[in-house]
């Protein structure tokens, strides 16, 4: 490897050429030695494709380290050089097809797997074919992993060759390694394909059993998450399955140890007897526990699917506590998650063992594990309360611990206010000792605890006034959260001890709604000064018994834990998210040859054209610049818009509460002819959980009987409850907007609720450079306000009778005025094809009258029926050397033309 460094050497003036020289030289050493260099500057990010017509030719050599070199070029370059890499196309089928090496073959179908270019894969089909058949197995587990690539490139050209079926023949295979790669070809497949293409029958699934154990780790980490989505058909199966996979816990590889783990819990589900299941559980607990002795980064992985496992299952791991004690050379990230464990574990049988460890850790150097050691201190007393007062103990002691520094009384002081909560009037007696290190408070969330444990307890604190003063003088420097505490505190001093407090409640009622800017501040100075006047029904509200607190830190829904722990091994289980809330997944329709441009349609629903007049919007969650998005003005956020009228009372309080105007509700166009047949569009993710704050958002535009509807999924992929939603659009070409509500109900974490929100039409004639051919929506709840937009389907907006006869057509054309034509030019087409925008255009009812070929240019003519009745007539000249189009408009509305320009300008750039 030493020797090859050279090649990475600076280049010298001339080199191209001297490489040209000795690529042409014919000589294999120099050919070869050129060659490095190429691949060296190709590998530092210098261009050197003006080489390749010189080394296309040195493709046809018998020499194995030349080919492969001359391989590695062509996988990089040949995507921008498609027209001569079609040069070495005989090669790679002479290659992968008559070459008695082995090797050879296998290289060939690898490297044309590679090359993403359509022109190459059609010249692919019939030397992969005869690679699946080959007598090599090296060649065969080579050749299925190319399908999986030729499936990413043209999945209708697979389906159309019968390569999936092949696929699955290789489940069958007598070499393992063939049937490994077999099974991550096909699980690749199926993640992309709209229908499950891998499904596993009592032959197959035999079948990669038995190849579990000759196939690579990787081989067998894919067979294992195979094996995890399979469905046993009874207790049984599901036992003799996992007696073959658990002989894989012992495997030295840590990915296939938490695969088989993996499918042990899923399986676990399904197998009936006590004993299988605790004989289970006692195998899975050793090999995890082995995993803790690894690097910190496999600790890390392991502790948090340890943590899944124990929620799923509390029995199921039979640990000693100390293997979760942690060590001083830990990093901070494995220490935190063995806390949690520790935690989990913690019961009245260990917890003088865990207090003890927690003590220890409350005296580290590390600020930020002192003050997680000691909130694992309070979650154990509010977890076990037989063990409260021991834990209240230990935090008494750190509080007076003569080593004792400030974020260690600080933290102790939350903590108990946490315990104080969860037990109360059981602990108070303690409060003279808290109350002790006061001057020592400098963090607004421990003046906040202390705050709310004086104002709680202020009728058993002989100068709780005094102390409360304190804390006053600096009112109006302190944080929120100390002075929303240091109010209700006061109010609750004044109802118990009314006489001597009175100066002090309206000294700090006056401040509040006088001299704070904050509107949360403010607001609740107001309610306790009106709550105030009646001290009877004050008493009931400020000091009304309070819910007890619980650790609900592990509380995961049920059906959210389900889905985690059957990712086990997954990235999804070290997030504790479902996969859906931060990977996007596509499942890619198939087309087939005759529909290879028009739209499909698969049950019912007509999927979108692969090409949308938004496939290159980004969906984001702030606005987009001045100038192009006009929400805040559609939200009645802008001062210089009159407010709507609101369609009902319901409607005017969600306006109130948030400060965002409901949608007026807009009457329906008169219904002209029949009303358009029933259509659902394919519904879409338009707001990702990650850029919602954990609401993610599913829409799809839908047509019954005659009435247009925006069907609308909201799943809250966030821990706390989400309510009060607004929905508005911003103006847009054809005046959308919704016409009623959302419910305002709150939808919980892990749940999902549907909404059907029916939509009206506006004024369509909106002036130029105003209006969008996108739909651009806000969205508030009770977080925040959300900006996103959607594609706007041109098919349910222009009627489905838009269709002339030539004759017609003509006659139409010839009475329109002059007045009424129009001319433009559309700029960047998507194609130039007349043929295949005829196909694009009638998807979305814009109807083909008739197509003239003439020398120079191509013609389309060309009818639409907008919404509201109005005809419009096209002209589009297309020349087959340009990438614009010229477009003649005629209507029976003059002034809708700025409109139709702008739906043309979607429909046909790129």
């Amino acid at each position: 490897m030493s020797k090859d460094i050279k090649f990475f050497n600076p280049a010298k003036k001339g080199e191209i050429h001297e490489l040209k020289q000795d690529l042409d030289s014919g000589k294999p050493d120099k050919q070869k030695s050129a060659l490095k260099s190429v691949i060296a500057a190709m590998t530092v990010g210098k261009d050197v494709s003006v080489l390749f017509p010189d080394i296309v030719k040195c493709i046809q050599t018998p020499d194995l380290e030349l080919k492969k070199l001359v391989y590695l070029y062509l996988m990089n370059y040949a995507k921008s050089q498609p027209d001569l890499a079609i040069l070495a196309v005989n090669t790679f089928v002479t290659d992968s097809t008559r070459n008695p090496n082995p090797l050879i073959r296998a290289l060939a179908i690898r490297t044309m797997g590679c090359i993403r270019v359509e022109k190459i894969t059609e010249y692919l089909c019939q030397p992969l074919h005869q690679a699946l058949k080959d007598a090599d197995p090296y060649v065969r587990k080579t050749a299925v992993i190319c399908v999986a690539k030729l499936y990413d490139i043209s999945p209708e050209l697979v389906t159309r060759q019968g390569f999936l079926d092949a696929l699955l023949d290789k489940l069958e295979d007598i070499n393992p390694m063939v049937v490994s790669n077999a099974v991550a070809a096909l699980s690749e497949i199926n993640e992309q394909s709209p229908e499950p293409v891998l499904i596993l029958n009592a032959n197959k699934l035999n079948r990669i059993i038995v190849a579990l154990d000759d196939c690579t780790e990787w081989g067998q980490i894919y067979i294992l998450n195979c094996l995890a989505t399979y469905k046993p058909r009874d207790s049984r199966e599901a036992e003799g399955i996992t007696e073959r996979v658990a002989s894989r816990l012992n495997h030295n590889n840590s990915a296939v140890v938490l695969a088989a783990i993996r499918v042990l819990m899923n399986f676990l589900d399904y197998v009936k007897s006590s004993e299988v299941t605790l004989l289970l559980c006692r195998k899975m607990s050793s090999p995890l526990g082995t995993l803790l002795s690894r690097e910190p980064e496999i600790q890390y992985v392991a502790l948090r699917n340890i943590s899944l496992i124990l929620q799923k299952r509390p029995n199921a791991l039979d640990y000693d506590m100390e293997n979760f004690f942690c060590k001083y050379s830990d990093p901070i990230y494995v220490k935190m998650e063995k806390l949690e464990i520790m935690i989990m574990l913690a019961s009245d049988k260990t917890i003088d063992h865990v207090l003890l460890e927690l003590k220890r850790y409350a005296t580290e150097a590390d600020v930020e594990f002192v003050r997680k050691a000691i909130r694992a201190i309070g979650r154990c007393a509010i977890k076990l309360q037989n063990a409260a007062e021991r834990c209240i103990h230990v935090l008494l002691e750190l509080i007076q611990s003569d080593e004792k520094y400030n974020a260690v009384v600080q933290e102790a002081i939350v903590v108990i206010k946490d315990i104080f909560r969860k037990y109360p009037n059981r602990y108070e007696s303690i409060i003279g000792q808290l109350c002790e290190n006061l001057s020592s408070l400098d963090e607004p969330e421990a003046k906040a605890a202390m705050i709310w444990i004086i104002g709680e307890y202020a009728d058993r604190i002989e100068n709780a006034d005094e102390l409360l003063y304190g804390f006053l003088e600096s009112f109006l420097d302190e944080s929120l959260n100390v002075q929303l505490q240091l109010l209700t505190a006061t109010v609750k001093l004044f109802l118990k001890r009314p006489k001597t407090s009175k100066n002090m409640v309206l000294n700090v009622l006056n401040m509040v709604t006088q001299e704070c800017d904050n509107p949360d501040l403010r607001d609740r100075g107001f309610f306790y000064w009106r709550l105030l006047t009646d001290p009877k029904t004050a008493r009931s509200v400020v000091l009304a018994d309070k819910p007890l607190i619980e650790d609900d830190t592990h509380l995961i829904d049920q059906s959210i834990l389900d889905d985690l722990v059957s990712s086990l091994s997954s990235v999804a289980s070290v997030y504790h998210k479902p996969a859906e809330a931060f990977v996007s997944r596509s499942k890619r329709p198939i087309r087939r040859a005759a529909q290879e441009e028009a739209p499909v349609e698969r049950d019912g629903v007509i999927i979108e054209d692969t090409l949308p007049p938004a496939a290159l919007l980004q969906i984001d969650s702030t606005p987009s610049p001045a100038g192009t998005v006009d929400l805040l003005s559609g939200l009645g956020l802008n001062p210089s818009t009159p407010s709507p009228s609101y369609s009902s009372s319901s409607s005017s309080s969600s306006s109130s509460a948030f400060g965002v105007a409901a949608a007026p509700v807009a009457a329906a166009p008169p219904q002209t002819s029949a009303p358009a047949p029933d259509l659902t569009l394919e519904a879409k993710v338009i707001l990702p959980a990650d850029k919602g704050d954990g609401m993610q958002l599913t829409a799809a535009f839908a047509l019954r009987s005659g009435q247009l509807y925006y069907l609308l999924t909201i799943t809250n992929q966030s821990s706390a409850p989400i309510s009060q939603f607004v929905i508005q659009f911003n103006k847009n070409v054809f005046g959308l907007a919704p016409a009623g509500t959302l419910p305002a109900n709150p939808i919980n974490p892990g749940q999902s609720s549907d909404f059907v929100l029916p939509l009206s039409y506006g004024s369509l004639f909106s002036p130029p450079g105003s209006a969008s051919p996108f739909l651009q929506i806000g969205l508030k709840n009770n977080i925040k306000l959300y900006f996103f937009q959607d594609v706007l389907p041109f098919r349910l907006f222009f009627r489905s009778t838009g269709r002339f006869e030539k004759k017609e057509f003509l006659d139409l054309w010839k009475s329109l005025p002059p007045t009424t034509e129009v001319e433009t030019v559309i700029n960047n087409l998507r194609s130039n094809d007349v043929e295949r925008v005829q196909r694009h255009l009638e998807a979305n009812h814009v109807f083909t009258i008739a197509i003239r070929k003439l020398e120079d240019k191509n013609v389309l003519y060309s009818s639409f029926v907008l919404h509201d009745g109005a005809v419009v007539l096209l002209e589009l000249n297309f020349v087959p050397t340009s990438n614009d189009c010229s477009a003649t408009i005629k209507t029976q509305h003059s002034n809708s033309t700025a409109v139709v320009i702008e739906v043309l300008n979607a429909l046909l750039r790129a």
